[in-house]
């Protein structure tokens, strides 16, 4: 019991003392692929938030660690994403000038506030959200957010500075308009690159790809300066561990930021949740989604203390700890020791990356997050799972990532509803009975079907078979009572057998068992 307790309170106690020197060897250089892939994105994002680009690291390191050692999924990776950072910037910029030190404090007041609700929600046991997130919309989303990065980073790859844009369809006209000022040198360094990754990973496919492929793409550059020495590189910076940083308690700022805090928060949840369940499902882990959204509140509220804004799950990075083979958060940790490490000595070196062989390297990890066999796989065993997926999938590429979530959800639940509303009816006459054999539970929305075939059945006794009936609503209670009334009014009578008895307790709660108009049976013949 103490043990279980401990482990509740320090998950990462389950899964650090399997590590062997091996595995930590591995993950070591898991984190170490995933740091290098985090620093430019990291300062990216922060200056999409409208803060000094530091703030990208610090969001990568103390958020990291709280998430991945008190999370439950093997590759999810938290930090900063192009999402929240816009979002964060169109909420924040109208109350205080960007890069401000009043911006800076109601950023991390927001990220405080946003983490206690994702801390609130996992408390309360609401992990459960991932549960309306279907296969199907993992799938697409999935698909679409790969297609998503992957137009992101083409202007990268092609020596063009773009402004961000929020959809992939933006991202595609904003790369057609400016398709004449692709830079030569910048394109063919791409290209290079994203072919030595694509030959490593055939060849040698658990080696680290893509550090291999970004040291090999640095010393091209620096040994062949006529051709690639004006390629744009990560911009250089001067870094130091993240400092501490109390949010301001006012009432009156609390009460401002709760909104978008809710809204952001709510967010980087189902992104995370939607990012977890993803590779869980390819690695066949169990999921813990009530520890998951915790570790994201516990990450957030810490984070914010040290200087880190709202972090969430990154789909590049955990496609990378997923693709490169980690087997647990390790991984994840080391990733934000080694930002740590880069930020305090080695910031200098990241300077001497090219962007176009980081887009190269993003375009790899891209390809590796589509899952072509699920793909087919629902192709074949539902045609309405699949309309899922693409639906999903193009929302994904025309709006925003998190309303695609929101759309892949909604389309998920009208098919399932669409099949609930029409429960499964087997129907046959024995004499006088005309016996309807229901399987599916009787509520609001099925209640309209079922009557249908009750008015079209003609035997004497109309005997429903209920005992595949879990649920019963007040729509169906009602709908019954009506159809015995009808029938009692014709001579003829409706019978319910083998009900269970929470069901006949529904049936009786609405006029009392003494007036209810229908009759139950526990076998043929058998009054109850």
């Amino acid at each position: 019991m103490a043990r279980l307790k401990r482990h509740k309170l320090f998950p990462f106690l389950a899964w650090l003392p399997q590590q062997t020197r091996q595995s930590v060897g591995r993950d070591a250089l898991v984190g170490l692929s995933g740091a290098i892939l985090a620093l430019p994105q990291s300062i990216a994002y922060a200056l999409i938030a409208g803060l000094p680009p530091e703030y990208g690291l610090y969001a990568a390191i103390v958020p990291v660690l709280i998430a991945c050692l008190w999370g439950s999924s093997w590759h999810l990776i938290c930090g900063p994403t192009a999402a929240i950072s816009v979002v964060l910037y169109a909420s924040v910029s109208p109350l205080a000038v960007p890069a401000s030190q009043d911006y800076i404090t109601l950023i991390l007041l927001l990220t405080f506030i946003a983490g206690a609700f994702q801390l609130l929600l996992g408390l309360m046991r609401f992990g459960a959200l991932v549960n309306f997130v279907s296969h199907s919309v993992v799938i697409g989303f999935t698909l679409g957010a790969a297609v998503v990065i992957a137009l992101g980073q083409l202007p990268n790859l092609m020596g063009l500075e773009l402004p961000s844009q929020s959809t992939a369809l933006g991202s595609l006209v904003a790369l057609i308009e400016h398709r004449h000022q692709v830079d030569t040198a910048s394109l063919t360094l791409g290209l290079l690159t994203l072919s030595l990754g694509i030959v490593l990973k055939a060849l040698v496919p658990k080696w680290p790809t893509l550090m291999i492929t970004l040291l090999a793409s640095s010393l091209l550059v620096w040994l062949w300066p006529a051709m690639f020495g004006h390629v744009q590189q990560v911009k250089a910076f001067a870094g130091h561990l993240p400092p501490f940083s109390p949010v301001p308690l006012d009432a009156e700022l609390i009460i401002r930021l709760l909104p978008t805090a809710v809204a952001v928060g709510m967010l980087g949840l189902v992104n995370s949740l939607s990012i977890a369940r993803s590779l869980a499902t390819r690695s066949q882990q169990m999921l813990n989604a009530n520890q998951e959204v915790r570790a994201q509140g516990l990450s957030n509220m810490a984070g914010a203390l040290f200087s880190g804004y709202l972090s969430a799950g990154s789909f590049t990075r955990a496609a990378l700890s997923f693709e490169a083979g980690a087997r647990s958060p390790l991984a994840g940790v080391f990733s934000a020791l080694w930002v740590a490490l880069f930020a305090v000595a080695g910031a200098s070196l990241i300077a001497h990356i090219p962007i176009p062989a980081m887009a190269a390297s993003i375009l790899l990890i891209c390809w590796g997050l589509i899952d072509r066999r699920g793909i087919a796989a629902l192709f074949r065993v539902s045609r309405a799972e699949f309309f899922v997926m693409l639906l999903t999938c193009a929302a994904t590429l025309v709006l925003e990532l998190q309303a695609a979530i929101y759309a892949g959800v909604l389309a998920s639940l009208f098919f399932y509803l669409k099949r609930t509303s029409q429960p499964r009816v087997q129907q046959w006459r024995e004499g006088d009975e005309e016996i309807l054999r229901v399987g599916g539970s009787i509520f609001f929305g099925a209640s309209h079907y079922l009557q249908t075939r009750l008015q079209r059945s003609e035997g004497r006794q109309v005997v429903i078979e209920a005992q595949h009936i879990n649920f019963i609503d007040y729509s169906g209670v009602e709908m019954l009572h009506q159809e015995a009334r009808r029938l009692g009014q014709q001579g003829r009578s409706l019978i319910l057998r083998h009900a269970r008895p929470h069901v006949i307790e529904e049936l009786h709660k609405l006029e009392g068992p003494e007036r209810c108009p229908i009759r139950f049976e526990s076998a043929v013949g058998a009054g109850l």
